[in-house]
Protein backbone atom coordinates (compact mmCIF):
# COMPACT_ATOMS: atom_id res chain seq x y z
CA UNK A 1 0.00 0.00 0.00
CA UNK A 2 2.79 2.47 1.00
CA UNK A 3 4.63 1.61 -2.39
CA UNK A 4 1.81 2.47 -4.31
CA UNK A 5 0.95 5.57 -2.53
CA UNK A 6 4.80 6.60 -3.12
CA UNK A 7 4.30 5.83 -6.74
CA UNK A 8 1.44 8.18 -7.07
CA UNK A 9 3.03 10.58 -5.59
CA UNK A 10 5.61 10.39 -7.79
CA UNK A 11 3.41 10.25 -10.91
CA UNK A 12 1.95 13.50 -10.40
CA UNK A 13 3.57 16.08 -12.79
CA UNK A 14 5.16 19.41 -11.33
CA UNK A 15 3.50 22.68 -11.93
CA UNK A 16 6.31 24.79 -13.77
CA UNK A 17 3.61 27.71 -14.85
CA UNK A 18 0.18 28.50 -16.17
CA UNK A 19 0.38 30.97 -18.77
CA UNK A 20 -3.58 31.74 -19.90
CA UNK A 21 -5.05 28.42 -21.22
CA UNK A 22 -1.44 26.85 -21.20
CA UNK A 23 0.24 25.16 -18.63
CA UNK A 24 4.18 24.00 -18.41
CA UNK A 25 4.46 20.55 -16.21
CA UNK A 26 7.32 18.45 -15.51
CA UNK A 27 7.75 14.87 -14.80
CA UNK A 28 10.38 13.15 -13.37
CA UNK A 29 10.30 9.56 -14.23
CA UNK A 30 11.05 9.41 -17.28
CA UNK A 31 12.40 13.08 -17.15
CA UNK A 32 10.00 15.32 -19.49
CA UNK A 33 8.66 18.50 -19.43
CA UNK A 34 5.57 19.55 -21.78
CA UNK A 35 3.49 22.51 -22.19
CA UNK A 36 -0.07 21.23 -22.48
CA UNK A 37 -3.66 22.71 -23.44
CA UNK A 38 -7.16 21.87 -23.80
CA UNK A 39 -9.49 22.83 -26.84
CA UNK A 40 -10.99 26.05 -26.32
CA UNK A 41 -14.50 23.98 -26.58
CA UNK A 42 -15.32 20.64 -25.93
CA UNK A 43 -18.57 18.07 -25.31
CA UNK A 44 -16.75 14.81 -25.87
CA UNK A 45 -13.32 13.39 -24.54
CA UNK A 46 -10.39 14.52 -23.04
CA UNK A 47 -8.39 16.20 -25.94
CA UNK A 48 -5.17 18.25 -26.00
CA UNK A 49 -2.43 19.21 -27.65
CA UNK A 50 1.19 19.63 -26.36
CA UNK A 51 4.77 19.82 -26.82
CA UNK A 52 7.28 17.96 -25.16
CA UNK A 53 10.59 17.65 -24.53
CA UNK A 54 12.48 14.12 -23.95
CA UNK A 55 15.96 15.06 -22.52
CA UNK A 56 16.87 11.44 -22.28
CA UNK A 57 16.10 10.71 -25.65
CA UNK A 58 17.01 13.76 -27.28
CA UNK A 59 14.01 14.93 -28.40
CA UNK A 60 12.98 18.52 -27.83
CA UNK A 61 9.44 20.28 -29.07
CA UNK A 62 7.62 17.33 -29.90
CA UNK A 63 3.87 18.07 -30.49
CA UNK A 64 1.21 15.58 -29.45
CA UNK A 65 -2.75 15.80 -29.92
CA UNK A 66 -4.87 13.88 -28.55
CA UNK A 67 -8.22 14.53 -30.23
CA UNK A 68 -11.67 14.63 -28.88
CA UNK A 69 -13.26 11.63 -30.62
CA UNK A 70 -11.92 8.21 -32.61
CA UNK A 71 -11.40 9.29 -36.26
CA UNK A 72 -12.11 7.48 -39.04
CA UNK A 73 -9.66 4.55 -40.28
CA UNK A 74 -8.35 6.58 -43.70
CA UNK A 75 -9.18 9.85 -42.35
CA UNK A 76 -6.43 12.93 -42.44
CA UNK A 77 -5.41 14.89 -39.52
CA UNK A 78 -4.56 18.06 -40.47
CA UNK A 79 -3.39 21.06 -38.01
CA UNK A 80 -4.06 24.39 -39.15
CA UNK A 81 -1.72 27.18 -37.55
CA UNK A 82 -2.93 30.46 -38.63
CA UNK A 83 -2.33 30.66 -42.64
CA UNK A 84 -0.01 27.16 -42.45
CA UNK A 85 -1.31 23.55 -42.79
CA UNK A 86 0.66 20.19 -41.30
CA UNK A 87 -0.77 17.08 -42.05
CA UNK A 88 -0.28 14.73 -39.02
CA UNK A 89 0.35 11.23 -38.75
CA UNK A 90 -2.60 9.57 -36.41
CA UNK A 91 -3.72 6.39 -34.40
CA UNK A 92 -7.05 6.33 -33.40
CA UNK A 93 -7.57 9.15 -31.03
CA UNK A 94 -3.66 10.57 -31.34
CA UNK A 95 -1.76 12.76 -33.80
CA UNK A 96 1.82 13.56 -34.04
CA UNK A 97 4.03 15.96 -36.57
CA UNK A 98 5.63 13.50 -39.00
CA UNK A 99 9.22 14.21 -38.17
CA UNK A 100 11.02 16.70 -36.51
CA UNK A 101 11.83 19.99 -38.65
CA UNK A 102 7.81 19.67 -38.78
CA UNK A 103 7.57 19.47 -35.06
CA UNK A 104 9.77 22.83 -35.49
CA UNK A 105 8.17 24.53 -38.36
CA UNK A 106 4.90 23.83 -35.70
CA UNK A 107 6.17 25.42 -33.18
CA UNK A 108 7.55 28.44 -34.87
CA UNK A 109 3.78 29.09 -36.95
CA UNK A 110 2.38 28.21 -33.09
CA UNK A 111 4.81 31.26 -32.14
CA UNK A 112 2.83 33.85 -34.43
CA UNK A 113 -0.54 32.66 -34.34
CA UNK A 114 -3.61 33.18 -32.33
CA UNK A 115 -5.26 30.01 -32.61
CA UNK A 116 -4.86 26.77 -34.11
CA UNK A 117 -7.20 24.03 -34.87
CA UNK A 118 -7.00 19.33 -35.30
CA UNK A 119 -9.62 19.24 -38.52
CA UNK A 120 -10.36 15.53 -39.25
CA UNK A 121 -12.76 12.63 -39.75
CA UNK A 122 -15.26 10.95 -36.82
CA UNK A 123 -15.54 7.00 -37.54
CA UNK A 124 -19.33 8.64 -38.42
CA UNK A 125 -18.23 10.44 -41.28
CA UNK A 126 -18.48 13.46 -40.01
CA UNK A 127 -16.02 16.34 -39.96
CA UNK A 128 -14.65 17.68 -36.71
CA UNK A 129 -12.12 20.34 -35.59
CA UNK A 130 -10.67 20.86 -32.11
CA UNK A 131 -9.60 24.62 -31.63
CA UNK A 132 -7.02 26.02 -29.35
CA UNK A 133 -6.63 29.37 -28.13
CA UNK A 134 -2.25 30.07 -28.56
CA UNK A 135 -2.44 32.91 -26.20
CA UNK A 136 0.25 31.78 -23.59
CA UNK A 137 1.45 29.25 -25.82
CA UNK A 138 5.26 30.63 -26.37
CA UNK A 139 5.31 31.42 -23.08
CA UNK A 140 4.39 27.56 -21.47
CA UNK A 141 6.71 26.05 -24.48
CA UNK A 142 9.20 27.83 -23.23
CA UNK A 143 8.98 27.42 -19.63
CA UNK A 144 8.62 23.51 -20.34
CA UNK A 145 11.98 23.27 -22.38
CA UNK A 146 13.81 25.40 -19.55
CA UNK A 147 12.35 23.39 -16.52
CA UNK A 148 14.15 20.41 -18.10
CA UNK A 149 17.48 21.79 -18.56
Amino acid sequence: MIALLLALALAVPQTIGIHHRWGAFRDDAPRRCYAIAQPVRSRVGTPFASVSNWPGVGLRNQLHVRLSRPRAERARVVLAVGERRFELKAGALDAWAADAQADRAIVAAMRGARSMSVETEAVSGAPFADVYALNGAATAIDAAALGCL
